[in-house]
This record gives structure tokens, C-alpha cells and sequence, in this order.
């Protein structure tokens, strides 16, 4: 059986079942894995079962590069405008710390009372943030993947896991730098 929008095999049962008269008469509502789409087929005997998706533990927590605990003091602003067309502004800058640190994103921690909720939640958002290495200040635009809101009431802050979108080459060797100092400094961990 193929599914009949983009023809793959990988099909199963829906976890909606079909009304009763048409599963008496073996129909069943089916969902193709591969595109998602949900349709009708003729399975008389019930040999499509339903199989949620299986995924490999391994596999989610695998990191492109290895991400290091900071608690270094940073700077972040919002960008009004599209960046492509070369015109942006920039909000006040926000206080804030970058928790977590890789060559490909970090985690920011800050206390959003510059910035709306919902400046701060939208997948895509783009930030300009200015880190304090323990020897020098790297710059960098960052696009915001993720969101969550930490703590209560007065000590209540965003986490906002961010990817890179822009940063000088400069920059980008002294981030490089800093990130081998502390691969070296880390120690290691085995876990049993």
C-alpha cells in the first residue's frame, strides 16, 4: 500500500479510528509516515497497526560541538527591520548573562521587562548581543529557536536558546579561542 499524495510505503494506522460501519467492511483511516497525510484504505484483516515513532535516545542528545556552562555578563538588544535590506535599529540594551555557549548558538538568561513576551517567544527573532569574555568582548547577531520562562513571581526570567546568524570573523576566533582555553580547562566526566 502507498500513500496516494507522495506514494511512500512507511504507512500505518491512524490513531483516529475510521466509523464503525466502514471497519466493519475494512476500512480504516491510515497516516503515512514519511508526509503525514491521512486517508482512507482498504485493510480487511488489520494488518496495519499502530506504531508511534520510535527515535534513538542517542541520537537527542547529539550536539554538533561541545556546549559549555558560563556565566559570563551580557549585553542584548532587539533588532527592528529586515536585516537584508542593510537598515536595522537596535533597541536599549537589556542586562542579561549567557548561561551556555557553543560555536554554533547559546543559552540567554534575562529579566524581559524591556521586551514584550511576545518579542521575546517568536521563533526567529533577531537579537544583537555583546558577551564579556573574561579578555575580551565578542559581538554577534543571534536568532532566537527556543523559549521558557524560569522561576516566579520577582525572580521570574527568560531562557532563550539562540543559534548564530551573524558574526565578524574577529570575533568569531576569539569565541574559537575561548572555546578551546575551555575544553582544555574542563575536566572529564565519565558516567557510568
Amino acid at each position: 500500500m502507498r500513500c496516494p499524495r507522495c506514494g511512500g510505503e512507511r504507512i500505518q494506522r491512524d490513531y483516529d479510528n475510521a466509523i464503525t460501519v466502514a471497519r466493519l467492511a475494512g476500512m480504516r483511516k491510515l497516516l503515512c509516515n514519511t508526509c503525514g497525510h491521512v486517508f482512507h484504505g482498504f485493510d480487511p484483516l488489520g494488518k496495519l497497526t499502530r506504531a508511534p515513532a520510535k527515535s534513538d535516545p542517542k541520537l537527542e542528545t547529539r550536539r554538533r560541538g561541545p556546549r559549555f556552562h558560563a556565566h559570563l555578563p551580557t549585553a542584548i538588544s532587539l533588532i527592528y527591520g529586515a536585516p537584508t535590506g542593510g537598515k536595522v535599529s537596535y533597541s536599549d540594551p537589556s542586562h542579561g548573562h549567557c548561561e551556555a555557549i557553543n560555536e554554533f548558538g547559546m543559552g540567554l538568561s534575562l529579566v524581559g521587562s524591556r521586551f514584550s513576551e511576545y518579542q521575546l517567544t517568536r521563533v526567529g527573532t533577531l537579537l544583537f548581543v555583546r558577551i564579556h569574555l573574561p579578555e575580551v568582548s565578542i559581538e554577534a547577531v543571534v536568532s532566537v529557536l527556543n523559549h521558557e520562562r524560569v522561576g516566579e513571581g520577582n525572580k521570574s526570567k527568560w531562557f532563550l536558546g539562540t543559534k548564530l546568524h551573524q558574526i565578524s570573523d574577529e570575533d568569531k576566533a576569539n569565541l574559537t579561542a575561548y572555546l578551546q582555553k575551555r575544553a582544555q580547562n574542563q575536566p572529564l566526566e565519565i558516567f557510568d
